[in-house]
């Protein structure tokens, strides 16, 4: 790096997307220090990091690992509710720089009024209680960066995924299907635009946001640029899964909620709607980002990772009879 490093906080760090801003913000020069409870190995923190061991729901673990130590920067990745983000404000106040808050794009208006999607587009979601929460979350930092000046940075990714995470419906379980030659069920009539991120693109513009105080108070969606049909998507994995031609059979989201109240929520609250983003406000206080990997190669990486990793290729039974029942419900005769 050309300028001072940041002493940088991250809440989580073992995440999905948090382990890739790791990385980036390491190879970078920033001094790292990591926070959680030291329960996952799935992803290590990157070597040169410090690693605080506490659980951030403890208030008294935290105060004693953190000892009144000051951040330039805590980026927190795990808080989900308003409850969360108030305790970390009442933790963080006067000892950051910036505290950055990872909501969901999928607290943006669903469905969409209007496409693209833009960080003024209202934050509305009747359909999934974890957005909701996201959305009340924002509510109450933008009140404390009002009200008192709190240096809240809100950022907004969409679906972002590491080699580890399947995008499909039935992850891993509709790979095992293509492969059977089984027929795959996928929402509504297969057309809607989804957006995937992979982790490291995401990188790039977040740990670019870390530390600029144009930043503060304002609202960032990190996405690709790329935007594919859901149809699209799963046949791009049956290509990477030796599959020269995907049985898609395409069940109302509606109907697949209907008989599954776990996968309900996010289907109707989020991937049953087309969303695409316009990311020209990231862009432009981060010139230099640019999703470079695209969802081919993506899809790629994710196959073979578990092609190599078998004992992870779980295929869940209770999926693979939803997707009968929805497969012969769909063939009954009218």
């Amino acid at each position: 790096m050309t300028s001072a490093p940041l002493r940088l906080l991250f809440i989580g760090g073992t995440g999905t997307i948090s382990a890739a801003a790791a990385e980036r913000a390491v190879a970078l020069g920033h001094r790292l220090t990591v926070l959680n409870r030291g329960l996952s190995s799935e992803r290590p923190v990157p070597p040169g990091t410090e690693l605080l061991q506490a659980d951030i729901r403890n208030a008294a673990e935290v105060a004693e690992v953190l000892n009144g130590r000051e951040f330039d920067v805590v980026a927190d990745f795990i808080s989900f509710t308003p409850e969360h983000v108030a305790a970390a404000v009442e933790l963080f106040r006067g000892r950051t720089g910036q505290y950055v808050f990872i909501s969901s794009a999928s607290a943006y208006q669903k469905p969409p009024a209007h496409l693209p999607i833009l960080e003024s587009t209202p934050l509305r979601n009747p359909f999934w209680k974890y957005s909701q929460d996201k959305i009340a979350c924002e509510d109450l930092l933008v009140r404390a960066y009002r009200d008192e000046g709190f240096p809240v940075t809100i950022v907004r990714p969409s679906h972002t995924y590491d080699r580890t995470r399947i995008a499909l419906l039935g992850g891993w379980t509709d790979i095992h299907r293509m492969r059977e030659g089984l027929p795959v069920i996928v929402h509504g009539d297969g057309t809607s635009l989804w957006t995937l991120t992979h982790t490291d693109d995401f990188a790039v513009a977040f740990v670019g946001l870390l530390g600029r105080p144009q930043a503060l108070g304002e609202s960032y969606t990190i996405t690709s640029d790329e935007a594919l049909p859901w149809d699209q998507v799963y046949r791009l994995f049956a290509t990477a899964a030796g599959v020269p031609e995907p049985e898609l059979v395409h069940i109302a989201s509606e109907t697949i909620a209907a008989h599954s109240p776990e996968l309900g929520p996010a289907l109707l609250g989020d991937r049953s709607h087309s969303v695409v983003f316009d990311n020209t406000k990231i862009k432009t206080l981060v010139p230099w980002y640019r999703a470079e990997i695209p969802f081919a190669a993506g899809a790629r990486e994710i196959v073979r990772w578990h092609d190599e990793h078998p004992g992870i290729k779980h295929v869940d039974q209770d999926f693979m009879k939803l997707s009968e029942q929805l497969v012969q419900w769909a063939r009954r005769p009218i």
